[in-house]
């Protein structure tokens, strides 16, 4: 029952527990308490709201930098991932394979601001052997949700 709950909480964290309740054929109190217990344990860490900047007037620059590090001995690549998640304008860290160690998502308001942050903060720490960084353009779904979509009545043109 557990699973399911969070399958649908992923996809929809407002969903209502009543609707919950018949989706999965138990009471409301019964999945209240489930996801009451689930977030005391930690297994719900929070909620998202996906906001899609270009509609509003605040937009917001997104960047993914990937970041090839020197892990520390006895720590690994926690130690190095701590200091640089406790900047502000991170958003996510990740341990990743390939040619790079890490994947910092980054937002800030100008591409000025993220490249700053990168050249000014990000690499002159002292694991960071070095850095690339790729700007989000355009969102086209995350988290499942569908951000761009055309109507029936568009169509693209093609030219030869």
């Amino acid at each position: 029952m557990r699973e399911q709950i969070l399958t649908f909480l992923e996809k929809n964290s407002r969903i209502d527990p009543k609707e919950l309740a018949v989706l999965l054929g138990s009471d409301e109190v019964t999945i209240m308490n489930d996801i009451a217990k689930m977030e005391e344990e930690k297994v719900i860490c929070g909620y998202h709201t996906l906001i899609d900047w270009e509609k509003v007037s605040d937009e917001k620059v997104t960047a993914l930098i990937e970041v090839r590090v020197t892990p520390m001995r006895g720590q690994g690549f926690d130690s190095i991932a701590e200091r640089i998640y406790n900047y502000p304008e991170v958003r996510s860290v990740y341990l990743i394979s390939g040619a790079y160690d890490l994947m910092v998502i980054l937002e800030g308001k100008t591409l000025k601001q993220v490249s700053g942050f990168v050249s000014d903060k990000l690499s002159t720490l002292d694991s960071v052997l070095s850095t690339a960084t790729h700007f989000i353009l355009k969102k086209y779904k995350d988290h499942g949700t569908i951000f761009t979509k055309k109507s029936k009545d568009e169509r693209m043109l093609v030219t030869p």
